[in-house]
Order: structure tokens, then sequence, then C-alpha cells
């Protein structure tokens, strides 16, 4: 089944504001770019993907997606997450893809293993894939049979919300929890719960967050 997964990605200067206390603006933004390179470096050569969309209006997130060979296509209403997601789903029906990923940048310790297994969920009819937060609230990943079966309602409380709107649109709706998938980097407890894992995950983001801590 054809499958392009598409990455929202706000710009820098907007991203990890809960990590303010804990780092310098500049900080933030080196650890926000390492992230989505952690995430980028995984989809690209995923064996199940066909493809990879980075929605954004950061050119340091573009640059780096072409370096990888991800496409890029411009945010220009910087209107959340959702609508960013949304811009992307557009594009996979123009092209007639027939499922989308939708995956944050901000999971850095993801794992290729698990993201193909997560990928091996096929369908025939209508099916939603809602891969929830650690805390069982957010939404860290949607995979979506056609691309456009609900529309992406990230953000607090996301989990529930997307499955009412599966059921609403009578689509077989599937929890899966892929362990890396799980940890989104937000807060000071975030990154303590990535540094306790396997240090061969989220290279990059690890040596932004230790270049931070040892900065002036």
């Amino acid at each position: 089944m054809e499958t392009l997964a598409i990455l929202p990605v706000k710009r820098f200067a907007l991203a990890k504001q809960r990590l303010s206390e804990r780092l310098r603006p500049e900080d933030r933004r080196a650890l926000a770019e390492a992230m989505v390179t952690d995430v980028l470096a995984v989809l690209v050569v995923a064996k199940r993907l066909n493809g990879v969309l980075v929605v954004t209006n950061e050119p340091a997130v573009a640059a780096v997606a072409q370096r990888l060979g991800a496409e890029v296509t411009p945010d220009r209403a910087e209107a959340g997450q959702s609508a960013a997601a949304s811009i992307g789903v557009a594009e996979a029906l123009r092209r007639g893809v027939a499922r989308v990923l939708l995956v944050p940048g901000d999971c850095p310790a993801l794992d290729g293993d698990e993201l193909d297994e997560l990928l091996a969920h096929d369908a025939s009819g209508a099916r939603v894939v809602i891969v929830p937060d650690r805390h069982g609230q957010g939404t860290n990943a949607l995979l979506l049979s056609p691309p456009d079966v609900i529309e992406p309602a990230f953000g607090p409380g996301s989990f529930e919300r997307h499955s009412s709107l599966a059921a609403s649109a009578g689509a077989e709706c599937v929890v899966a929890r892929p362990p890396t998938l799980l940890l989104d980097i937000d807060t000071p407890a975030d990154l303590a719960a990535l540094l306790a894992g396997p240090q061969h995950r989220a290279t990059r983001t690890r040596a932004a967050y230790a270049a931070a801590l040892s900065g002036p």
C-alpha cells in the first residue's frame, strides 16, 4: 500500500516554549532542529514508506529535509500542527496516495523497526491507527487509510478526539503503542525520560542537549 509520511514542523522560534526555563532560545532552536533531523533520518530509509513530505515555513528544516531526500511544501498560514498536517493530506490526495502517516518532529527516539511494524497495519477499507503519547491523552502519530478518512485534530485531548472522529466516520480504529513513538519532547521530564533510554537513539538530540547544558 503506497504510504506517504507527513511531518508538520513549526518555525523554530515558536518551538518548545515549555523548555524556556531550562534552555535559552538559541538552545531550544538547536534542540528542535536536532529532533527533526533524528526523526527524518529514520523516515527517509523506512522500508514501507514511499515518500516523506515535510510541511514547514522553517528554512533550516527545509534544508535538512532536502539534504536527506525528503520533499518540502510550505506552511504559509502557520495555523498549527493540524492545519499543517491537512496541507500534507491534501497533497497526498492530489497524488492518489492510498494512506498517510502523520508524525511529529519531536519524537527523536523513533526506531526504524518499530516504524516498519506500525506500517505493516494494512487495510482494505477505512482505518485509523492512533499512536497516543505516553500519558494516553495526546496523539503522537496517525496512520490514515484513506488519507482523508478523518480530519487531523492534534493538541491536548486529541487521543479521545481522534477516536471519536474515527467512530463518526465509520472507520476501523486501532490503537498502536510503538515504545519509541510514545515519547514526544515538550518538558524537562520528557527530556529526562529520553536520556534514560538507549544511548544509540536520538543521537543528534542528545548531543544538542549536552551542548546546551555545557554552554555559557
